[in-house]
């Protein structure tokens, strides 16, 4: 009877302790007692119902107690909609009271709306108080002249609170700003005005109103730095001349190549018409034989014709000599 009752005096321990851990669970009561001395009113059934919507009650009631410290009115329905929504509730606390020590006029709803749109409101609001700097890549631009500058900005920014729902973000600044100067230094006459006032191209983008649309406010743009580059013009302008004596030579190639065929087909018909003449110096004896045979032609009428011939050829050649020989004297 003995073991009996000291195994059960054990069991009924072991289950005791089982169902204090699972009370102490789904009742924190330390967070409850936290919560009464802090003035926050939460009842052990909100902490109960927090434990079954899988809210952790201490992320809540902590940052209730933070809010209700700082003299914002929120309640605990509040801060457990906007965790079950997929928010950073501490982040929008901190907002919150940066932004109501600034004067800034943030809401509740504004902040849960910037949170869940997957900015950092904390940093939105530390922005918005204390403006941050932007530096520029490297942006190069021509001037009219043909000279290439590369300049960079630092672009100091305010966040708009206003806009941070639904506004473009650092690389829509970026992108205009650069545009602005690209336009500015295309915009000038020569790159010397540009290096002897560079505050011109910042006058120019600012008043662009280069934020429009933005999460941001540009408070100003300032050149930070200038340098000369290639001279753009001048490269076009070798280019250029480079392309036109290329063209020009292939012109030139392309006559020279037309005249090399003229000359082939020149030869080619002299060759054919030498040809032909052979071919008609063959049909001679034919021509003389036929005339024989017809009778249209005698023998002393071909000794005559071959008389002739010889003759010519002798006068010809005397002809020939005596030029020759004229055209060699030199008077005494």
């Amino acid at each position: 009877m003995e073991v009996t009752n000291s195994a059960f005096i054990l069991f009924a321990a072991f289950a005791g302790l089982i169902l204090l851990f699972v009370f102490l669970y789904f009742v924190p009561v330390n967070l409850w007692i936290t919560a009464i001395f802090a003035n926050v009113k939460v009842s052990i059934g909100e902490l109960i119902g927090m434990r079954i919507r899988k809210v952790p009650p201490s992320v809540i009631v902590n940052s209730l107690i933070t809010a209700t410290k700082a003299g914002l009115q929120l309640t605990t329905n509040d801060l457990e909609t906007h965790y079950l929504a997929g928010g950073n509730v501490p982040n929008v606390i901190r907002a919150l009271i940066s932004a109501d020590k600034a004067n800034i006029n943030l809401s509740f709803k504004q902040a849960t709306a910037i949170d869940l749109a997957g900015r950092d409101v904390f940093e939105a609001v530390q922005i918005s108080v204390n403006p941050k700097v932007i530096n520029t890549p490297n942006v190069a631009a021509v001037a009219a002249d043909g000279i290439q500058l590369i300049a960079k900005a630092r672009v100091t920014v305010r966040a708009n609170i206003a806009q941070l729902v639904g506004g473009a973000g650092e690389d829509t600044i970026l992108a205009r700003v650069g545009e602005g100067i690209v336009t500015s230094i295309g915009s000038s006459p020569n790159h010397k005005s540009v290096l002897e006032n560079p505050d011109k191209i910042s006058k120019l983008v600012l008043s662009r109103g280069l934020d429009a649309g933005t999460a941001f406010e540009i408070l100003s743009i300032d050149i930070a730095d200038i340098d000369v580059g290639t001279n753009i013009g001048a490269k076009l302008q070798i280019d250029q001349a480079s392309a036109d004596l290329k063209v020009a030579e292939a012109k030139a190639e392309e006559r020279r190549a037309m005249a090399v065929a003229l000359e082939q087909e020149m030869k080619a018909k002299t060759v054919e018409m030498r040809a032909k003449v052979i071919e008609a110096e063959a049909d001679v004896p034919k021509a003389l034989a036929d005339a024989f045979r017809s009778g249209k032609l005698g023998v002393m009428d071909y000794y005559k014709m071959e008389n002739i011939q010889a003759d010519t050829s002798m006068r010809s050649s005397i002809a020939g000599g005596e030029s020759g020989s004229s055209s060699g004297t030199k008077p005494k």
